[in-house]
């Protein structure tokens, strides 16, 4: 009886202890300065930012190695080669924000994927151009050739209002940049090969002319201003490039100062010298 009445005591006592320890342990409505989001995050954390590696990787290193200590800002860069793992990493949380795309790509990605990211403030524009290592003019393609575009919705409809604005291709009256292939009412002869957009630069030399992404040019050498057949008009061009977060963290402190550093005169400066007129300042607030 008395062993039985001291091993109940010991239990009661250890329960105690847990509910205790529970209890001191239990979460509260208060994270930790590393897991507090938006407005609440802890402005002295590292921000982690996905970027393809050309021109926004390049933007973003300039502004973590001369901008970003001043302003309190650390800022990590992770470069990603492709147009869909930034933002995979964005909405996962394994990244805080990115910086490679347009708004018609991002709304298109939202919707497929049922992802809730959001754009922040624009910075650049990369002209979409047609290069060719066979012909010198648009003139010279037509019956027989071959035209690499890109396979994602947005960039190849972007891809194919480009050739029908220069007189490659004629598409179906009221069809602009969300022009599928199905669109081209009149091919003049040429044909098509779909291609991911990173991987047309390397395939150049495979076709007679493709139209390739602005970054991914100038990754491949090529400069757009110079060495594309024809370039997007940079004017009221609706594929600005802005930096990215989860919705929800647009407010982040550590956001805000990057945001702004973003637009700054020296990031202004900064493209304009660095890539000749193949990149664009586009500053300003972007559309949700």
């Amino acid at each position: 009886m008395r062993t039985t009445i001291k091993l109940t005591a010991a239990v009661a006592a250890a329960a105690a202890l847990t509910l205790g320890l529970a209890a001191c342990s239990a979460p509260s409505d208060t994270s930790s300065g590393s897991e507090k989001k938006g407005k609440d995050a802890d402005p002295s954390a590292e921000l982690v930012v996905a970027a393809s590696p050309t021109p926004h990787g390049d933007i973003l290193n300039f502004v973590r190695d001369n901008l970003a200590a001043k302003a309190g800002l650390k800022l990590k860069v992770r470069d990603f080669n492709d147009y869909v793992l930034p933002n995979t990493a964005t909405q996962n949380g394994e990244v805080d924000a990115n910086f490679f795309q347009h708004k018609p790509y991002l709304d298109d990605f939202n919707k497929k994927n049922k992802t809730d990211i959001v754009p922040v403030v624009n910075v650049e524009i990369e002209p979409l151009g047609l290069y060719s290592k066979k012909d010198k003019k648009v003139s010279d393609l037509g019956s027989g050739s071959t035209i690499a575009v890109p396979n994602d919705a947005t960039n190849e409809g972007r891809a194919l209002k480009l050739l029908a604005d220069n007189g490659v291709i004629k598409l179906k009256d009221g069809v602009g940049a969300e022009a599928k292939l199905s669109d081209v009412e009149d091919k003049k002869g040429v044909k098509f090969t779909e291609l991911e957009a990173a991987q047309i630069p390397s395939r150049l030399a495979d076709v007679d002319a493709a139209v390739i992404n602005g970054n991914f040019a100038i990754g491949a050498k090529l400069n757009p201003a110079k060495d594309s057949l024809v370039l997007e008009k940079a004017e009221g061009n609706p594929y600005a490039n802005f930096l990215a977060v989860k919705k929800g963290n647009e407010s982040d402190p550590r956001i805000q100062k990057l945001a702004g550093l973003l637009n700054s005169d020296e990031v202004k400066k900064f493209i304009q010298q660095k890539f000749s007129g193949a990149v664009i300042p586009a500053f300003g607030p972007a559309k949700s």
